[in-house]
């Protein structure tokens, strides 16, 4: 019996863990991710890790620009995949590529569908205060994460998960839960669930203003966005002429004084006062041009005192 033809679709790491299960269990007859982008101070063209993986394992490797023009015609018809899998890859697909393989295209992505479609499900979810999340493999559709649902498993959010440990946990679910979905789509026993448009939220892609620190807003809100910016793009104070990035925090004591007043300095963290009269414990801080430290050794560094505003 031929092994399944499969093309996959996928950019980040996120992406590995199913290229990887595809990789062992069927034909994988190619990649297809983002172009190498400019990364770290030097601007030097970096490859993406789906990218990567390819060149390890001697996979034929794609990487348009564009889609939407039909050039990408002539990989299906090299390739030939009976199904296209799509993880984290970012971009819309358009309808002759959909419409090509012939178990169709499906995506493996990081929410409970219809909850949180777009770019930053996980984040987002973790910025929310979900106490919940999972992941959903769907075939794909025209629209934005829209199309059927076929499998979904869920995992909680505990109150250590940064957006970094819950996106690993889910890359390997995701790979999990991708093999259950094939099997079932290829014997015939998958079932093809229609999503609630009226109960779906929308997760657009994190911008890096979104991570500035008010302490006018409730701590539990500000831990919820220090642990959904971690590891990027971060959390942050401008404070005086520097960026302070917060990678640590959990909630505090109550704190009566002004919101952004440090409350108490102990080598637990620096305690700041908060809108709804609860104190945020920075714990793990990051000054603009340094190393990162805990936030005791930094207040020591900066002479941070009881009643100084973080403003």
């Amino acid at each position: 019996m031929n092994k399944l033809r499969v093309l996959f679709m996928g950019t980040p790491d996120f992406a590995l863990p199913s290229c990887e299960a595809l990789y062992q269990r069927f034909d994988l007859v190619g990649v297809v991710t983002q172009p190498d982008r400019p990364k770290g101070r030097g601007g030097k063209l970096s490859a993406p890790p789906v990218k990567e993986f390819a060149l390890a394992h001697g996979l034929p490797c794609w990487q348009p620009t564009i889609l939407k023009d039909g050039s990408f015609q002539a990989v299906l018809d090299e390739t030939k995949p009976d199904l296209i899998v799509v993880a984290a890859y970012g971009r819309i697909l358009p309808e002759y590529i959909l419409n090509y393989p012939k178990y169709g295209c499906i995506n493996v992505h990081g929410s409970l569908l219809p909850k949180y479609r777009g770019a930053a499900p996980i984040q987002r979810a973790i910025i929310d205060g979900e106490k919940e999340t999972g992941v959903t493999i769907m075939k794909m559709a025209k629209g934005m994460d829209t199309g059927d649902m076929i499998l979904k498993v869920s995992t909680p959010i505990n109150e250590t998960d940064t957006a970094g440990t819950l996106f690993d946990r889910l890359a390997v679910l995701g790979a999990e839960a991708l093999l259950e979905a094939i099997d079932q789509i290829t014997n015939g026993t998958a079932v093809y669930i229609p999503q609630n448009d009226e109960m779906a939220t929308y997760a657009p892609m994190i911008e890096k203003a979104e991570g500035a620190i008010d302490f006018n807003r409730p701590a539990s809100d500000l831990f919820h966005l220090v642990m959904g910016m971690n590891p990027s793009p971060g959390a942050f104070i401008d404070f005086g002429d520097y960026r302070l990035k917060i990678h640590e925090a959990s909630v505090s004591d109550r704190c009566n004084n002004r919101p952004g007043t440090v409350c108490r300095v102990s080598k637990d963290g620096i305690d700041v006062a908060c809108g709804d009269g609860n104190s945020l414990r920075l714990k793990t801080v990051h000054k603009q041009g340094k190393n990162r430290t805990d936030a005791y050794s930094y207040a020591c560094g900066a002479k941070l005192v009881v009643g100084e505003e973080l403003r």
